[in-house]
């Protein structure tokens, strides 16, 4: 039987790997998306309603403008999130037009379906912080990242060897502020 951890998981392959036929092994025909955007450094549209408009948001188009993405998730679901799972997240990726690197962190908060499949039926994505560092910051930050657990990283392993670059600062603190509120996996 699926779990919230293997939805989630199969997620974060579809959306950061653009693949968008994995969204259908992660989320219902009638899933609903809802977008809560707090930054003006990226945008999407507030909502999506269906499989195909979430794949189009999430997976295609984010792929067109994004490459060298990579989200983590800050806790793992338990059988316990069988119907909600909050989770904070932070990801970095790189602009395809001018390599300029993305940096930010937000929240989920995943519904799956009552059933078996456990599929997404609601998903809200919150983007709290997004920084945008130069091109040429690529190769440290992408250091750093690649160096993490993916897709699932606690926030004290994130912060231990993150990059001394001004712009993450944000993102950091962000970090040390989830680290204090998460329980211990």
């Amino acid at each position: 039987m699926p779990s919230p951890y293997e939805t989630v998981s199969t997620y974060f392959y579809a959306k950061d790997g653009n693949r968008p036929f994995l969204m259908r092994r992660a989320f219902a025909e009638k899933a609903q998306l809802e977008m809560v955007v707090k930054t003006e450094a990226i945008s999407f549209p507030s909502s999506a309603n269906g499989l195909a408009a979430i794949e189009e948001i999430l997976s295609r188009r984010f792929a067109n403008d994004f490459e060298n993405v990579y989200t983590f998730c800050l806790a793992r679901p338990t059988e316990a999130n069988r119907r909600h799972f909050p989770s904070h997240w932070f990801v970095c990726m790189s602009a395809k037009n001018n390599g300029a690197i993305r940096v930010g962190s937000g929240r989920y908060d995943w519904y799956f379906s009552s059933d078996a499949r456990c599929l997404v039926e609601r998903l809200v994505i919150t983007i709290d912080e997004m920084q945008i560092l130069p091109a040429n910051q690529l190769d440290r930050v992408m250091i750093w990242v690649t160096s993490l657990p993916y897709p699932w990283c606690r926030p004290d392993e994130a912060v231990r060897n993150m990059p001394g670059i001004e712009e993450l600062a944000p993102i950091e603190r962000y970090l040390r502020e989830v680290r204090s509120v998460l329980p211990e996996c």
